[in-house]
């Protein structure tokens, strides 16, 4: 019976890992998201964004920015915890 879970469970678990690391890698993109604080910056002193908005959407972005890290350190950890 072991013998037919490794053959049969452990590769399954493996591909999941895989395309688990590789949507958090998708979802929390750091290059993606400091392109965005920059096109930020850029759209406001540009006077295509006001005040108020470029704050507000600098905040979001530098929260997410923030959490991506956090990820990030966790994939690179092996400290990643599914929960259902």
């Amino acid at each position: 019976m072991f013998i037919l879970d490794d053959l049969l469970f452990r590769p399954f678990v493996g591909i999941v890992d895989t395309l688990h690391t590789m949507a958090l890698d998708e979802m929390y993109d750091l290059e993606a998201l400091e392109a965005d604080l920059k096109e930020n910056q850029l759209l406001y002193e540009l006077g295509e964004r006001s005040e108020e908005e470029y704050r507000r959407r600098k905040e979001e972005l530098e929260a997410e920015i923030e959490f991506a890290q956090e990820v990030h350190e966790r994939l690179a950890s092996g400290r990643v915890e599914v929960k259902s």
